[in-house]
């Protein structure tokens, strides 16, 4: 029984391993290449405040569903969404209340950080919405891929790893090498020491 638990263990270990390493492996192929960080439909993006606290920790990397965010369908309050502020900010808070405009009908709404002791100043119409938060973190991943992005994390994830392979190839060639060396002066001595 005991042997169970522990297989059962190690599989549930190794399956959420494999799960967080291969989101991270996305995220970081998709921030060489340039292109928005997703993984099987989910867009994965990096939180870097606090204003989510403790729902969402700064640093950690969430995945978002783009694809409720352009069916219409209007969101409910306490759904955590992304949306746009501007060309270049993206926030995840939660909706606090939906309104309907007054003059075109056009439902729009009002959202806080879970940390912020205040709403945002601004609502937020469905056209910025970016897509709503699945409940699926990796907390401090966001510092990892940050790290990566810079010059110094590139060089550490990419030039450092493949020297090691190169020595490691090194290495492994000399030992091969000394271990046929070893095995041809094995032979030439038998065949000195035999009888005629």
């Amino acid at each position: 029984m005991r042997l169970l638990w522990k297989l059962a263990a190690q599989t549930v270990y190794y399956l959420t391993a494999a799960v967080c390493l291969t989101v991270l492996g996305s995220v970081l192929l998709s921030r060489i290449t340039g292109g928005e960080p997703n993984f099987y439909g989910y867009q994965l993006k990096t939180v870097l405040s606090g204003s989510m606290e403790p729902t969402i920790r700064t640093g950690s990397v969430i995945a978002i569903s783009p694809h409720h965010a352009g069916t219409g369908i209007p969101f409910q309050a306490g759904d955590i969404i992304t949306y746009r502020a501007d060309e270049q900010r993206l926030i995840t808070h939660r909706i606090i209340e939906v309104r309907s405009s007054e003059a075109g009908g056009q439902i729009m709404y009002r959202t806080q950080g879970d940390n912020n002791d205040a709403p945002d100043s601004a609502l937020v119409v469905p056209s910025n919405i970016v897509g709503v938060y699945t409940g699926f973190t990796i907390p401090y991943a966001g510092y990892l891929l940050r790290f990566a992005g810079s010059k110094a994390g590139s060089l550490l994830l990419l030039v450092v790893p493949g020297l090691i392979l190169l020595l490691y190839g090194a290495c492994s060639i000399w030992k091969a090498l000394s271990q046929l060396e070893q095995g041809s002066g094995v032979q030439a001595d038998s065949g000195a020491d035999a009888p005629k």
